[in-house]
């Protein structure tokens, strides 16, 4: 897997599986895995002493909530920039995406099973 974020045109932080998609040697867009959004939010205690705890809250959406693809393309010119998720983002990431394929499996064998 490489997993990685992406900041796109809109302003949206996506972290998923990133894979180029390249024709004649050139890169003409990005397949996502299991793409989400990263919400962040810092939260403030405010004291008189004023002092900033940083704490940050992340969470973490599917990015097309209503589709049941996992691989979602995109075009090289709606993205700003891939870098590198800090480790605490990525294994946040990879524990989401492992559940949530478990449970996809599940009812697909649900579904097998009652058909």
């Amino acid at each position: 897997m490489s997993i990685k974020l992406a900041i796109l045109k809109s302003g949206e932080t996506i972290i998923s599986d990133a894979k180029e998609l390249i024709a004649d040697d050139v890169i003409c867009g990005y397949l996502l895995t299991d793409p989400h959004i990263v919400d962040t939010r810092k939260t403030m205690l405010l004291t008189e002493e004023s002092k900033d705890s940083g704490d940050v809250q992340i969470s973490l959406v599917p990015w097309i909530m209503l589709t049941s693809e996992r691989k979602v393309p995109i075009a090289k010119d709606w993205i700003v920039t891939i870098v590198e998720p800090v480790d605490a983002v990525k294994k946040m990431y990879e524990e989401k995406v492992n559940v949530e394929n478990s449970q996809t499996d599940s009812s697909d064998e649900q579904r097998n099973l009652s058909e």
